[in-house]
Protein backbone atom coordinates (compact mmCIF):
# COMPACT_ATOMS: atom_id res chain seq x y z
CA UNK A 1 0.00 0.00 0.00
CA UNK A 2 1.43 3.15 -1.04
CA UNK A 3 0.65 6.70 1.17
CA UNK A 4 1.60 10.67 -0.11
CA UNK A 5 4.67 11.77 1.34
CA UNK A 6 3.95 15.02 3.72
CA UNK A 7 4.95 18.31 3.13
CA UNK A 8 6.13 17.46 7.04
CA UNK A 9 8.05 14.96 5.57
CA UNK A 10 9.83 16.15 3.07
CA UNK A 11 10.20 19.60 5.13
CA UNK A 12 12.12 17.11 7.43
CA UNK A 13 14.00 15.79 4.57
CA UNK A 14 15.31 18.92 3.42
CA UNK A 15 16.52 20.27 7.12
CA UNK A 16 18.19 16.80 7.26
CA UNK A 17 19.92 17.27 3.97
CA UNK A 18 21.01 20.95 4.83
CA UNK A 19 21.99 19.99 8.32
CA UNK A 20 24.38 17.33 6.82
CA UNK A 21 25.82 19.85 4.09
CA UNK A 22 23.78 18.05 1.51
CA UNK A 23 22.02 19.65 -0.72
CA UNK A 24 18.55 19.06 -2.09
CA UNK A 25 18.78 18.72 -5.53
CA UNK A 26 15.93 17.40 -7.73
CA UNK A 27 17.19 14.23 -8.42
CA UNK A 28 17.79 14.04 -4.31
CA UNK A 29 13.81 14.73 -3.92
CA UNK A 30 12.57 12.79 -6.44
CA UNK A 31 14.56 9.45 -4.91
CA UNK A 32 13.34 10.38 -1.29
CA UNK A 33 9.68 10.97 -2.50
CA UNK A 34 9.56 7.61 -4.58
CA UNK A 35 10.97 5.85 -1.01
CA UNK A 36 8.85 7.84 1.14
CA UNK A 37 6.25 6.70 -0.96
CA UNK A 38 6.28 3.20 -1.35
CA UNK A 39 5.86 0.86 2.05
CA UNK A 40 7.81 -2.02 0.83
CA UNK A 41 10.85 -1.51 1.99
CA UNK A 42 12.15 -1.30 -1.42
CA UNK A 43 15.74 -2.18 -2.82
CA UNK A 44 17.83 0.33 -4.64
CA UNK A 45 17.36 -1.19 -7.93
CA UNK A 46 13.37 -1.10 -7.12
CA UNK A 47 13.60 2.47 -6.43
CA UNK A 48 15.98 3.31 -9.66
CA UNK A 49 13.60 1.31 -11.73
CA UNK A 50 10.32 3.13 -10.50
CA UNK A 51 11.94 7.03 -10.89
CA UNK A 52 13.97 6.65 -14.32
CA UNK A 53 10.11 6.44 -15.43
CA UNK A 54 10.18 10.44 -14.48
CA UNK A 55 14.05 10.99 -14.71
CA UNK A 56 15.51 8.79 -17.76
CA UNK A 57 18.90 10.76 -17.25
CA UNK A 58 19.18 9.25 -14.14
CA UNK A 59 21.71 6.27 -13.42
CA UNK A 60 21.14 3.44 -11.13
CA UNK A 61 24.69 4.63 -9.25
CA UNK A 62 23.46 7.69 -8.48
CA UNK A 63 20.22 6.06 -6.75
CA UNK A 64 22.16 4.10 -4.87
CA UNK A 65 24.72 6.18 -3.64
CA UNK A 66 22.40 8.91 -2.32
CA UNK A 67 20.07 6.36 -0.59
CA UNK A 68 23.52 5.25 1.27
CA UNK A 69 24.01 8.72 1.82
CA UNK A 70 20.52 9.24 2.50
CA UNK A 71 21.10 6.33 5.72
CA UNK A 72 24.33 7.49 6.75
CA UNK A 73 22.96 11.05 7.32
CA UNK A 74 19.61 9.41 9.20
CA UNK A 75 17.19 10.25 6.62
CA UNK A 76 16.33 6.76 6.14
CA UNK A 77 17.01 3.65 7.34
CA UNK A 78 18.49 0.64 6.02
CA UNK A 79 16.22 -2.62 6.62
CA UNK A 80 17.34 -6.23 7.59
CA UNK A 81 16.79 -8.39 4.93
CA UNK A 82 17.27 -12.08 4.01
CA UNK A 83 19.06 -11.97 0.88
CA UNK A 84 21.63 -10.15 0.02
CA UNK A 85 19.74 -7.05 -1.40
CA UNK A 86 19.54 -3.64 0.73
CA UNK A 87 16.28 -2.50 1.14
CA UNK A 88 14.94 0.78 2.53
CA UNK A 89 12.89 2.58 4.98
CA UNK A 90 11.65 6.02 5.70
CA UNK A 91 9.88 5.03 8.99
CA UNK A 92 11.32 6.48 11.92
CA UNK A 93 8.41 5.91 14.26
CA UNK A 94 9.00 2.57 16.51
CA UNK A 95 7.64 -0.34 14.19
CA UNK A 96 8.90 -4.05 14.09
CA UNK A 97 8.63 -5.66 10.80
CA UNK A 98 7.29 -9.40 9.64
CA UNK A 99 9.52 -10.83 6.95
CA UNK A 100 8.59 -13.63 4.48
CA UNK A 101 11.23 -16.31 3.64
CA UNK A 102 9.72 -17.00 0.69
CA UNK A 103 8.94 -14.05 -1.19
CA UNK A 104 10.69 -11.88 0.91
CA UNK A 105 7.79 -9.02 1.71
CA UNK A 106 8.90 -7.08 4.51
CA UNK A 107 5.63 -5.82 6.61
CA UNK A 108 5.48 -2.99 9.31
CA UNK A 109 3.87 -3.83 12.60
CA UNK A 110 3.16 -1.83 15.63
CA UNK A 111 3.23 -2.86 19.18
CA UNK A 112 4.22 -0.93 22.31
CA UNK A 113 5.16 -3.78 24.24
CA UNK A 114 7.52 -4.69 22.13
CA UNK A 115 9.34 -1.53 22.29
CA UNK A 116 9.48 -1.62 25.96
CA UNK A 117 11.63 -4.51 26.00
CA UNK A 118 14.33 -4.12 28.65
CA UNK A 119 17.69 -4.53 27.19
CA UNK A 120 19.70 -7.66 27.94
CA UNK A 121 23.34 -6.78 29.99
CA UNK A 122 25.22 -7.03 26.97
CA UNK A 123 23.83 -4.01 24.86
CA UNK A 124 23.90 -1.53 28.78
CA UNK A 125 27.63 -1.83 28.27
CA UNK A 126 29.75 1.40 28.27
CA UNK A 127 30.65 0.01 25.19
CA UNK A 128 28.09 -0.07 22.75
CA UNK A 129 25.45 2.67 22.52
CA UNK A 130 21.78 1.60 21.76
CA UNK A 131 20.29 3.83 18.89
CA UNK A 132 16.79 2.43 18.42
CA UNK A 133 14.99 -1.49 18.99
CA UNK A 134 13.80 -3.50 16.04
CA UNK A 135 12.15 -6.79 16.55
CA UNK A 136 12.12 -9.08 12.88
CA UNK A 137 9.75 -12.11 13.28
CA UNK A 138 10.23 -14.42 10.01
CA UNK A 139 7.62 -16.37 8.45
CA UNK A 140 5.48 -17.35 5.70
CA UNK A 141 3.29 -13.97 4.62
CA UNK A 142 -0.68 -14.71 3.28
CA UNK A 143 0.03 -14.84 -0.28
CA UNK A 144 2.60 -17.10 -0.13
CA UNK A 145 0.79 -19.89 2.15
CA UNK A 146 -2.41 -19.91 -0.39
CA UNK A 147 -2.40 -22.52 -2.36
CA UNK A 148 -1.73 -22.38 -5.73
CA UNK A 149 -5.01 -20.74 -7.79
CA UNK A 150 -6.10 -23.55 -10.57
CA UNK A 151 -7.21 -22.06 -13.84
Amino acid sequence: MEKKTSELQIEQFMKRCRENQLKVTPQRLAIYRELAENREHPSADRVYRSIVRTNPTISFDTVNRTLLTFAEIGVIDTVESHSSVRRFDTDHEPHHHLHCIQCGSIIDFYDSSLDALPLPKAAESSKFKVLGRRVVISGICENCRKPAQKN
